[in-house]
């Protein structure tokens, strides 16, 4: 990932915790036929190692467990939030009209080697932590014991458990850092107004 100087995020508080609130990562793995990416929500555990540990699940009859076994070095991509942004937000635009458009985001890369976690132990508490931490907001929230045990049993036995050991984190934070202040938080407010509040935020932060 190419990162100027000006957009390096490299605070490790500031990547876990893009990584703890867009945990749909992408996991990035070469296998026989090239690469491949998997769309999977995943749990950050900072302290499972010197730089911190990801776990997720997949079904068992995605191949990936089998395409990738331990040992595989991986690449999982973190997004937090994106947008478009006009020219015309920023308010030297109308001075000079020596502007052009961009794209804000912020995303986290975690290289790490897989390890394939083919036991029940281990899925069963993923999901159960998973499943706590998803529906901690909910009025009522869902929990494994609200569904008959034989049913969460098969359930189940249909996934597979892998596990990532984090060997390099890097982010980016694209957030117009390049601009004048002035510049910066009017393209700040512009998005806030419609509705990119995360995104406005980092942006009025990242002076």
């Amino acid at each position: 990932m190419y990162i100027p100087p000006h957009f390096a995020q490299d605070q490790p508080e500031a990547l876990h915790r893009l990584m703890r609130e867009h945990p749909l990562g992408a996991l990035v793995a070469s296998g026989p036929a090239g690469l491949d990416a998997d769309h999977l929500p995943f749990e950050f555990d900072p302290a499972g190692g010197p730089l911190g540990t990801l776990r997720a699940h997949v079904a068992r009859a995605n191949p990936l467990w089998q395409r990738c076994p331990s040992g595989t070095p991986v690449l999982v991509i973190f997004r937090g939030a994106e947008a478009y942004v006009s020219p015309s937000w920023y308010p030297s635009k109308h001075e000079t009209h020596r502007q052009v458009p961009t794209w804000n985001y912020e995303v986290v890369h975690a290289h790490g080697t897989m390890t394939v976690r083919d036991d029940e132990r281990f899925v069963r508490g993923l999901v159960a932590r998973l499943t706590r931490q998803h529906e901690a907001a909910e009025p009522s929230p869902w929990k494994m014991g609200d569904a008959p045990p034989e049913f969460i049993d098969a359930m189940l036995r249909q996934i597979v458990g892998i596990e990532i050991a984090i060997t390099s984190l890097a982010g980016k934070a694209k957030l117009s850092q390049n601009k004048e202040a002035r510049d910066r938080l009017g393209a700040a407010e512009a998005l806030a107004a419609r509705g990119q509040g995360e995104l406005a935020r980092s942006m009025r932060d990242a002076g």
